[in-house]
């Protein structure tokens, strides 16, 4: 049977959410390789968070929310943007591919980018192998 990457993305409400549900809606077909965590903004998504996914087992976790510039809440986005920069850093010393975690914007009317972000991350995950933090597959 051939390795399938676990993805937890974390959308945002505004846009990255409502991106994905046009998807869904324009049946534009995508991996269903994710489980989604609605949050009010990506500036929201804790680093905390998203260890603790890679730790629980995730293959990789995306990010999501308003393009730079867009962003319901002034600047979040610019906040978790340099957030995810700093986190990818410190996976780095710790030995995990920082290319599990990725960050991405997606506006509402964008179902196709964001269906063409998770299948590069599907891809890129499956070229990457399961985390290593997975042990048993439970997250031990």
């Amino acid at each position: 049977m051939e390795y399938e990457p676990l993805i937890v993305a974390f959308l945002c409400n505004w846009c990255s959410y409502a991106g994905a549900d046009l998807a869904g809606m324009s049946r534009i077909e995508y991996p269903t390789n994710i489980r989604v965590i609605r949050v009010m903004c990506s500036s929201r998504v804790d680093p905390a968070y998203v260890l603790y996914a890679l730790k629980s087992g995730a293959d990789g976790v995306l990010v999501s929310g308003c393009h730079p510039g867009d962003c319901h809440y002034v600047n979040g986005n610019y906040r978790a943007q340099r957030r995810i920069f700093l986190l990818k850093e410190m996976l780095k010393q710790l030995g995990i591919e920082q290319e599990r975690v990725r960050i991405d914007w997606v506006s509402a009317s964008e179902g196709e980018r964001f269906a063409r972000i998770i299948k590069e991350f599907v891809a890129e995950l499956k070229a990457l192998g399961p985390n290593p933090l997975k042990g048993n597959g439970r997250g031990e």
